[in-house]
């Protein structure tokens, strides 16, 4: 499945889980009517819409997009994979010295 197709699936069953039809939900967002229908095409929303949609339905947008298969990426370990290697490193010695702190051991 491609990455447009998986955010269309995704929105879609986020639309029919909330119990409210395609159109309520872009009235009360301001958007244009079957614009959230448009997506079934293959089209990829803004940022904007994208950051409004993942608000609405209280998910990450990395979900949405497929980059990630939980709705919310709020674990350490989801936010961990997203560091680069650099981070990663400076987060080791940051627990680290969290740790130390906490036996008082001197580095």
């Amino acid at each position: 499945m491609f990455m447009n197709d998986l955010f269309y699936h995704r929105l879609k069953e986020l639309v029919e889980s909330s119990g409210k039809s395609a159109n309520q939900i872009e009235r009360e967002l301001g958007y244009p009517r079957n614009s959230l229908n448009n997506y079934k095409l293959g089209g990829e929303p803004s940022g904007t819409r994208l950051i409004g949609l993942s608000e609405y339905f209280n998910v990450s947008p990395k979900y949405l997009m497929g980059i990630i298969d939980e709705p919310n990426d709020s674990s350490a370990i989801n936010l961990f994979k997203t560091l680069t290697q650099e981070e990663k490193k400076e987060m080791f010695i940051i627990c680290q010295k969290w740790l130390f702190l906490d036996y008082q051991i001197e580095l």
